[in-house]
C-alpha cells in the first residue's frame, strides 16, 4: 500500500522522468538504486505527469516503465519500516470514510485519462507495482520479471482499486489464487492468464510498448480513441447489453457525423495514412463523460 498522492500542479521530477517522442510520452520511474520502488514522491510525480499526457494534445499515447534493468517497481518503499505503509495506529487518528490510498489515486488517474496507457513492465513488478498496471490498457511484461500481489503476507490488504481491475482482467477465480496466496511468480508461468498482453524477452519489452505505440499513434483519431476507453471500461459496470446498446448508438452517431469520420474513409480509399483532426481535450461531444464521476 503506497502513502496517499497529494493532488498538485505541475511539479519539479525527482524521482520519474518524462520525455515526449513524435507524439508518444514515456513516463520512467527513476529509482533504479531501490528497484524503483514507490514513494509519495513518485507518486505525486505520476499523477501529475499522467494528468499532463491527457491534457496535451500533441500526446496520443502514453507508456510507463521503470529505469535500470532489474525491476519495474518492486513495490512501495518499506525502508523506513512500517512507516512505508500507513502507519501504526492510523485508523486511530484518522476517520476510515476520510483516508484515500495512495495507490488508489494513481489507478483513478489512469481511469480517468482519455490516452491509451501501455505498461513496459521491463522487470520485477510486486505489491503497487503491478497493481499500478492494471488501470493501463495494455501491458508487456518481461518474461523473467518476478510478479507478485504480497499483501497477505504482509498483513495488509490489495490496494490500488485492484479489488475492482483484477477480477475483471483475469477472473474472480485467478485474482483470488494471486492474492489468497500472495505468491511471487515468473511472468512467463502467468502467460496465459490474461494478466499480460505480451511476455517477450526481457530486453524486447520497451520496443514491444513503442510498436504498440507507433500504431496507436499513427492509425488512429485520438477522439475515437478515446470514446473507445471510454466506453470498454464504464462498460463494464453496466447491468445489460440494452445499456450499452444506447451508449454505443450515442458513440456511433456523434463520431459518423464528424470530420474524423470523412478522413477515415477518404485516406483509406486513397490509401494514405490519415490525418485526423479532432482534439480529446477540446472536441469531445456534450454527453461525455455519461457515466457519474465518483467524488474523491
Amino acid at each position: 500500500m503506497a502513502a496517499p498522492v497529494a493532488m498538485l500542479a505541475a511539479m519539479e521530477l525527482k524521482e520519474t522522468t518524462y520525455e515526449v517522442s513524435n507524439r508518444i510520452a514515456t513516463i520512467t520511474l527513476n529509482r533504479p538504486e531501490a528497484m524503483n520502488a514507490l514513494t509519495a514522491q513518485m507518486g505525486m510525480e505520476l499523477v501529475d505527469s499522467l494528468r499532463k499526457a491527457d491534457s496535451d494534445d500533441d500526446v496520443r499515447v502514453v507508456i510507463v516503465t521503470g529505469a535500470g534493468e532489474k525491476a519495474y517497481c518492486a513495490g512501495a518503499d518499506i525502508s523506513g519500516g512500517e512507516s512505508g505503509f500507513v502507519g501504526e495506529g492510523t485508523a486511530e487518528r484518522v476517520r476510515l470514510d476520510d483516508y484515500r490510498d495512495g495507490g488508489g489515486q494513481i489507478t483513478l488517474a489512469l481511469h480517468r485519462m482519455r490516452k491509451p496507457v501501455i505498461a513496459a513492465i521491463n522487470g520485477h513488478a510486486v505489491g503497487i507495482g503491478i497493481t499500478m498496471t492494471l488501470a493501463m490498457d495494455i501491458r508487456v511484461v518481461a518474461d523473467d520479471a518476478k510478479i507478485g500481489f504480497v499483501f497477505a503476507r504482509r498483513g495488509i490488504v490489495p490496494e490500488a482499486a485492484s479489488s475492482y481491475f483484477l477480477p475483471r482482467i483475469v477472473g474472480i477465480a485467478k485474482a483470488a489464487e494471486f492474492c489468497y496466496t500472495g505468491r511471487v511468480f515468473l511472468a512467463a508461468a502467468e502467460k496465459d492468464s490474461g494478466l499480460f498482453n505480451y511476455v517477450v524477452a526481457h530486453d524486447e519489452v520497451l520496443a514491444k510498448a513503442q510498436e504498440l505505440a507507433r500504431e496507436i499513434a499513427d492509425n488512429t483519431s485520438g477522439v475515437s480513441i478515446a470514446l473507445s476507453k471510454a466506453m470498454l471500461w464504464h462498460g463494464l459496470a453496466l447491468d445489460d447489453p440494452e445499456t450499452a446498446h444506447l451508449i454505443d448508438s450515442k458513440c456511433v452517431l456523434w463520431t459518423s457525423s464528424n470530420v474524423d469520420a470523412v478522413e477515415g474513409v477518404t485516406s483509406f480509399l486513397e490509401k494514405r495514412k490519415p490525418d485526423f483532426k479532432l482534439s480529446p481535450s477540446q472536441d469531445m461531444p456534450e454527453f461525455y463523460p455519461w457515466w457519474n464521476e465518483t467524488k474523491v
